[in-house]
């Protein structure tokens, strides 16, 4: 196994992602800024770790993963206004 940066970068993405669902099925208040803000970062690790080491089904999840995450942080922001 590689440790070269992409694959870092990869892992700190997941690690992000896998914080988010936690922190989903923890709360008592999900705070939807936070989770969405959280999903968008990692997802973004992740792309780019992908342009690295591409796969495409993977890359297609990560795409969708950071679009569905964006348009949660666009619906919290509009909810606020």
């Amino acid at each position: 196994m590689m440790f070269d940066m992409a694959n870092v970068i990869g892992l700190i993405g997941s690690g992000i992602m896998v914080v988010a669902y936690a922190y989903s099925n923890m709360a008592t208040r999900l705070n939807f800024v936070l989770f969405n803000l959280l999903n968008l970062v990692g997802s973004l690790f992740l792309i780019w770790s992908l342009t690295v080491h591409y796969n495409m089904a993977s890359m297609a999840l990560e795409i969708v993963w950071a679009a569905i995450a964006l348009l949660g942080l666009f619906k919290s922001r509009r909810t606020k206004s």
